[in-house]
């Protein structure tokens, strides 16, 4: 439990900034993003991010930016509190709430010493991460296809494992790892809507809690997040079985 809260700084310490800037002399989304700058410049001084990982949040604020710009244009979504600093509508604090995922996955793969065994081609990674990414922004105009692409992201990562070192070695189908946390980020965005950050249309005037639907949409992102790491950090990656590699099986194998 240690290691998962050290790994989840980012995100802790923003979930207290949100709840903190309901009360600030300033306008809320302005706060926030002046706290997200600082808690960012906190963790690397106080080292527990590297500057390479830090410029590494940037691409995920960017690609996130993007992603909230879109979906509140086309009225997924919307931030009512006051604030400033925005791009169409849209907080740059907003940026931060994707580079807390991403900095979770850059402390946890070096934390925990993560291992991967059967990670797909470049190629099929590649397709995967353009077509979540595509899917995000091309729904509204061609369809969902989000089943469809969870289909391939479980034909070609169903053989991929993660070793992960708490006490001793473990061993995780890497299918139930993007489950897990994908999971984690839907109650994080039930915590972050009560909390008023930022509203879908039916919890305007009273909250309800985000439709269990929009799970699929964070595994999905927690795919392409992984994967944006995984190319960064090549090393890590086995497009086979570890040799060498001795792991306690988190879930057995069958027969077993």
């Amino acid at each position: 439990m240690g290691i998962q809260v050290q790994s989840a700084q980012c995100a802790l310490w923003l979930f207290a900034c949100g709840f903190l800037s309901a009360y600030s002399p300033w306008p809320r989304y302005d706060a926030l993003l002046i706290a997200c700058l600082g808690i960012q410049v906190g963790l690397v001084l106080a080292k527990q991010e590297t500057w390479r990982e830090s410029l590494a949040l940037s691409a995920f604020h960017l690609l996130g930016l993007g992603l909230e710009i879109y979906k509140v244009h086309h009225g997924s979504w919307q931030y009512t509190a006051a604030g400033n600093w925005r791009i169409a509508d849209v907080p740059l604090f907003s940026g931060f709430m994707y580079a807390a995922v991403a900095s979770y996955l850059l402390q946890a793969w070096r934390r925990f010493d993560l291992k991967f065994g059967y990670w797909p081609r470049p190629a099929a990674a590649l397709l995967l991460a353009l077509a979540i990414y595509a899917n995000f922004f091309l729904n509204r105009w061609l369809g969902d296809f989000r089943w469809i692409i969870g289909v391939f992201a479980l034909a070609i990562f169903w053989r991929t494992y993660v070793d992960f070192t708490v006490t001793r070695r473990w061993r995780m189908p890497l299918p139930l790892a993007f489950f897990l946390i994908g999971l984690f980020i839907y109650f994080a965005e039930n915590l972050c809507t009560l909390m008023g950050l930022y509203s879908y249309p039916n919890q305007i005037g009273v909250w309800s809690p985000v439709g269990i639907g929009k799970l699929s949409s964070w595994v999905l992102l927690c795919i392409v997040s992984v994967l944006v790491v995984a190319a960064v950090r090549r090393d890590t990656l086995a497009f086979g079985h570890r040799e060498g590699e001795t792991a306690q099986r988190l879930i057995p194998k069958r027969g077993s």
